[in-house]
């Protein structure tokens, strides 16, 4: 009957909610390597203790603000065309994607996991049409282009103007003080990664909660805004070792002034991008300020064959993601109907 039709739709909007939560979780677990990789592997903090702060800070830096979490709620889809049979396939899909990329350790995007988990979704079920491309393009696309490579050029502007500055040190000093220049550097990092990545569950969820009509407007709800914290803070500190191996081991071999380096340089064009509301890959820009602090050295010091890898994992996530979202929405309409 109708009741029960409809207590099975607030039952899927409930499932949505909690299944966004995991996916939360799982982008603090993947992306856990973006705040302490470099920390760790100069040594400059123990890696619990880099976990732990590291969490703390993802919590604080996503109260800050909800400019991310508008784009992703108004900028993106059509919230007409967001059911909870489609929102819930979209997650599956961006969470699916997610756990592939950090069983093969690569640094890929999260937040691309979730793009195009949700546009895949709303474009198997409804047409494209419904995804707003424009908003795609200059909100997503365009700041994915730039980010990265400005996060490349500030690292190694910063790097070449530290070796300026203390080329001439005793290397013993320099790796003392930049062990304890590390603690604010990675601060820093943890608290930009809160600020742009735990706003993007916010906005799915309110997309999820607006479309159901559980709120009356996509604007983001107390409750969303600290669950959303919480959640990627247990994730980061839950941790995924496999990607910190990579970015913080594999990719270029670090000292404490690069590593110093490279978490400055990415936190100031994360904090940049957060500010203006653009949800650009927290794991493209410290991977590229990482390569740029890196080629400081000599082009060689960086594995450019693992690099080639990294690239081509960010290339596939948002047409993978949309893929296996559009799948999990078809099968989501077929278990659940239409919503």
């Amino acid at each position: 009957g109708r009741g029960s039709r409809e207590q099975l739709m607030e039952w899927l909007l409930v499932a949505v909610v909690v299944i966004a939560l995991v996916f939360d979780f799982t982008n603090g677990f993947h992306d856990a390597a973006n705040a302490v990789a470099t920390s760790i592997s100069t040594r400059a903090i123990p890696p619990n203790v880099a976990l732990f702060g590291a969490a703390v800070l993802n919590v604080a830096g996503a109260l800050v603000s909800t400019n991310v979490a508008a784009t992703l709620a108004k900028g993106i889809v059509e919230s007409s065309a967001v059911t909870g049979p489609v929102m819930f396939g979209g997650l599956l899909g961006a969470i699916t994607w997610n756990l592939l990329t950090w069983w093969w350790a690569l640094p890929s995007s999260s937040s691309h996991c979730l793009v195009g988990g949700v546009a895949g979704a709303v474009i198997a079920t409804t047409g494209s049409d419904a995804v707003k491309w424009g908003g795609i393009v200059d909100k997503v696309l365009i700041p994915t282009v730039i980010a990265p490579i400005v996060g490349f050029a500030v690292g190694i502007a910063l790097m070449v103007l530290l070796l300026w500055v203390f080329g001439r040190a005793h290397p013993g000093l320099i790796s003392r003080r930049f062990r304890i220049a590390q603690l604010i550097s990675a601060s820093f990092m943890a608290f930009s990664h809160g600020s742009n990545d735990a706003q993007k569950t916010m906005g799915v969820i309110t997309l999820a909660l607006f479309a159901g009509g559980a709120i009356p407007t996509a604007d983001v709800p107390l409750w969303v805004k600290l669950s959303s914290a919480v959640v990627i803070g247990l994730g980061t500190y839950s941790g995924g070792k496999r990607i910190i191996r990579t970015l913080g081991m594999r990719l270029v071999k670090l000292t404490p002034m690069h590593g110093f380096a490279a978490e400055t340089a990415a936190s100031a064009v994360l904090m940049t991008t957060a500010h203006f509301g653009f949800p650009v890959s927290t794991t493209h820009v410290i991977s590229t300020s990482i390569m740029g602090v890196g080629a400081t050295q000599r082009l060689s010091a960086v594995k450019w064959g693992l690099t080639r890898d990294i690239f081509l994992a960010w290339i596939l996530t948002l047409p993978a993601a949309g893929l296996i979202g559009g799948l999990c929405a078809i099968a989501s309409k077929l278990v659940f109907g239409d919503g």
